[in-house]
């Protein structure tokens, strides 16, 4: 399990050594989604049972003893959290929910709760990094003018995408007011860590995920 020593909160970014149940005993509930690739985010109270797996790719709470998780193979994790105002969140970021607003939304939802965005923390977990993410024409299509940054000149034809460098881009101009980055290549280290990406170039199975998680304090 990956810790960062950014977040002031109990969190964790597995790997595959960590297996199936990366979540850590000890809190009442451990709140997940359907993840869509989506702008959507889901905050979660104290009522939360379980029963409901909402579509979304985020969750919010203010509740401590319930864990926020999410999946990942290649898309970003993040984790945020203000400590002080006692707010979390986890959020799955792809190109698509990063391009639709699901960081944004996701500090906006925090705020909502009681927190700053100015004194949030963010930390991407282990993401497919620029120089295994070859992208084509119609992919950086969808980006505009201002996103030239996050775009690397490859093959003719082809780009190589900074997923990390864009989420962290939408981070700040949600106004977070500190953002780390594991700076760890999901596609480049099959011993630690399963890449969507890679399993597809080498027609393997393709079901491997990363949890990453979050939670405040569990109250004593």
């Amino acid at each position: 399990m990956l810790h960062s020593p950014a977040l002031p909160v109990p969190h964790g970014f597995s790997t595959r050594q960590d297996g199936d149940d990366p979540v850590p005993g000890g809190f009442r509930q451990v709140a997940t989604v359907t993840q869509v690739h989506s702008a959507d985010v889901v905050p979660v109270d104290a009522s939360y049972d379980g029963a409901d797996r909402a579509k979304a790719d985020a969750l919010v709470t203010a509740v401590p003893e319930i864990a926020l998780a999410i999946v990942t193979a290649d898309c970003a994790p993040v984790l945020l959290a203000d400590a002080e105002a006692g707010v979390v969140a986890a959020c799955h970021a792809g190109w698509r929910g990063a391009v639709g607003g699901i960081l944004g939304n996701t500090v906006a939802e925090m705020t909502g709760l009681g927190a700053r965005a100015g004194a949030i923390i963010a930390v991407i977990g282990p993401t497919i990094a620029q120089q295994s993410y070859e992208v084509d024409e119609a992919f950086r299509a969808r980006f505009g003018a201002s996103d030239d940054a996050f775009f690397a000149a490859g093959r003719t034809g082809r780009y190589q995408f900074d997923l990390p460098g864009f989420v962290r881009e939408q981070l700040a101009r949600a106004g977070v007011g500190s953002v780390h980055n594991l700076s760890l290549d999901t596609y480049a280290d099959p011993q630690r860590f399963h890449s969507y990406r890679r399993a597809t170039h080498e027609k393997t199975a393709t079901q491997g995920r990363q949890t990453s998680w979050i939670a405040l304090p569990i109250l004593t």
